[in-house]
């Protein structure tokens, strides 16, 4: 099944190279548009205080819409990027396509929406066209050569395709690509190699969850030994809820975005292994995020491993990770602080998010940064802060107090 995608006139097409040149068909017109949409909402976040404008299923439906735009708007069967002062709409991203199915999927059982679903097989189908014969993930941007992280995100969504349709294709490109994190880690164990600058980061704790997903359908020592390997390498770079060695960059305050993709990849390892010592770790970093959080629900955008804060901005994406995060202990551990503290991480984020502007590109998505200049994804709506978004609303919306 392929779906039959309807192209908005708007869509901006990307080249695939390094340095994502649009192409010509860009017209002035067009530019001048994104410049001022996003002047709009430049001057909107310095001069206007965010407001929650309406109840959550309406900001969870806006985000779906959005989301399913950012699907339509490429050549193929990926999702876009997302939406960007920088030349508008770019093209299909491998890493957060593969995730975005998993979402979808979600959104599909709970909402019963036929639709969602389609797109989520559609989403993995396209994933197995561009894996590579190795059975990594890479990004056309920087090369052909397969990447840890990347390659562990679109696992996420292999091996849901798999659990949801039952075809083989998906379960053979998820051991194709468990087989290539096994082989490119290093004697130790650890992704040093196929790494951002190539070096080990603690986030790529959720690349192992990944790996255990797979090997929970499909068992082999070494898949669960190098998931092992990379955990047990997470845990020993806490200090007091933080993490060494988890920004993109060494030495960088990390965005909350990558704090919390390891402490989600603990989290969700130790449930599938019923280890305490990841939970713990995951509930250590909770625990150092509730002092962080604002009464009216801001996170700062980046924080250091002393646990101080940098900018003056909020990273939306990370946010609505530390919701997730929050809510999914809250269900284990029933302490009311949890939902508390992501409810109010939510609330702001739609605070943030614009359901009633006009504009169909931007309309319901959800920005890198409030306000939309701050350091991370600026001036952009990244596909994948609607992603964690919805993954959020959806467990807000279920929670059981």
């Amino acid at each position: 099944m392929v779906l039959d995608k309807k192209k908005p006139a708007e869509f901006v097409r990307y080249q695939a190279t390094s340095t994502l040149k649009p192409t010509p068909d860009i017209t002035n017109n067009q530019t001048l548009a994104q410049i001022r949409c996003f002047s709009s909402r430049a001057a909107k976040d310095l001069l206007i205080a965010p407001q929650v404008v309406d109840e959550p299923k309406k900001h969870l439906d806006a985000a779906i819409s959005w989301l399913k735009r950012a699907h339509d708007v490429t050549p193929n069967n990926g999702v876009s990027w997302g939406y960007s002062l920088k030349g508008g709409w770019r093209l299909s991203y491998r890493e957060t396509s593969g995730y975005i199915a998993v979402t979808l999927f979600d959104v599909a059982q709970q909402l019963k929406d036929d639709d969602s679903w389609q797109r989520a097989v559609a989403i993995a189908q396209w994933l197995c066209e561009v894996q590579n014969p190795d059975g990594s993930i890479s990004d056309p941007r920087y090369g052909s050569e397969g990447i840890v992280f990347d390659t562990g995100q679109v696992l996420l969504g292999f091996v849901r395709a798999f659990k949801e349709t039952q075809q083989q294709c998906f379960l053979e490109a998820g051991e194709k690509a468990a087989d290539w994190l096994v082989a490119v880690a290093d004697t130790d164990g650890r992704w040093r190699s196929n790494t951002h600058l190539g070096i080990p980061h603690v986030y790529n704790t959720r690349v192992a969850w990944a790996l255990l997903q797979l090997n929970a359908l499909s068992p082999k020592q070494e898949r669960l030994d190098i998931a092992l390997a990379n955990l047990e390498w997470g845990v020993s770079q806490q200090r007091n809820g933080w993490f060494e060695q988890c920004a993109f960059t060494p030495d960088a305050p990390p965005f909350t975005h990558n704090i919390v993709y390891a402490i989600r990849g603990l989290l969700e390892s130790g449930i599938i292994l019923e280890e305490a010592k990841y939970i713990d770790a995951a509930i250590a970093g909770s625990e150092a995020m509730l002092k962080q959080i604002r009464e009216d629900g801001f996170i700062p955008g980046q924080i250091d491993t002393d646990g101080k804060p940098h900018g003056r901005y909020c990273c939306l994406t990370g946010n609505c990770q530390m919701a997730i995060v929050w809510l999914k202990l809250f269900e284990r551990l029933g302490d009311q602080r949890y939902y508390q503290a992501a409810a109010d991480s939510l609330r702001y984020v739609m605070s943030c998010q614009d359901i009633q502007v006009s504009n169909p590109n931007i309309r319901g998505g959800i920005k890198g940064s409030q306000p939309i200049w701050g350091t991370y994804t600026r001036l952009s709506y990244p596909n994948w802060a609607s992603k964690f978004f919805i993954d959020g609303l959806l467990m807000l919306m279920n929670a059981r107090r």
